[in-house]
């Protein structure tokens, strides 16, 4: 199994129809893939001109063009290689667990809210954000939320969460042996890595969600 997590952005006036495409989308394409077994979750979450795409592959890596064809007209292009695309990859930087099995990922209590959320870091702060969230991953310096993730590209961070929390020991394997992660976490100084927002808030903000679905889901 495999975590997707994408960017995208909506042309000047499009927000609206285009979130009305994705949920026309998931009632025809988006919800076969999943009830013949090629997507576990799928949520999509929106923010000012701002899309957020989070899904569980079960087999194979799913490109999200493939799920979200109405979209595509609605958007705006992301330039960076010889074919513009629609959809930017975000990258994984920190999670608590990972998938080792469909098993092992299947919720085995009813989910209350998959909720999503955005942040900014300070350009300058990235290295260091990464470095020590790498570190508490790998080292497993305490355990957190069997589900949640966070993504990065550019400056801007999304984070998929679900509630109410499950909190477990990983199964996979340590990739680290190493105790660098500071005993009392507030150390790190996360308050100093968030590029605060208009009304002065760090760290994340809530966004709302456009629709979410789950193999389990009648």
């Amino acid at each position: 199994m495999k975590r997707m997590i994408y960017r995208a952005q909506w042309k000047e006036g499009q927000a609206e129809a285009g979130a009305a495409s994705l949920l026309a989308d998931v009632s025809s394409v988006v919800r076969q893939r999943v009830d013949q077994g090629d997507i576990m979750t799928i949520a999509a979450y929106k923010w000012l001109n701002h899309v957020f795409l989070y899904y569980e592959c079960i087999h194979s890596d799913i490109d999200p063009d493939e799920l979200f064809r109405s979209a595509e007209p609605l958007l705006e292009d992301w330039p960076g290689k010889a074919e513009k695309r629609k959809w930017m990859p975000m990258i994984d930087v920190f999670h608590f667990n990972e998938p080792v099995s469909y098993e092992h990922w299947l919720r085995k209590e009813p989910v209350e809210r998959r909720a999503g959320r955005v942040a900014h870091l300070k350009p300058e702060m990235v290295s260091s954000y990464i470095y020590y969230h790498y570190q508490l991953q790998e080292e497993r310096a305490f355990l957190g939320d069997k589900y949640e993730i966070i993504a990065l590209h550019d400056n801007l961070m999304f984070g998929y969460q679900e509630f109410p929390k499950v909190i477990e020991e990983p199964p996979a394997p340590k990739k680290l042996q190493t105790k660098g992660t500071p005993e009392n976490w507030e150390d790190s100084r996360m308050d100093l890595h968030f590029k605060p927002w208009g009304d002065g808030h760090l760290y994340f903000k809530h966004i709302d969600p456009i629709f979410t679905l789950y193999c389990g889901d009648k």
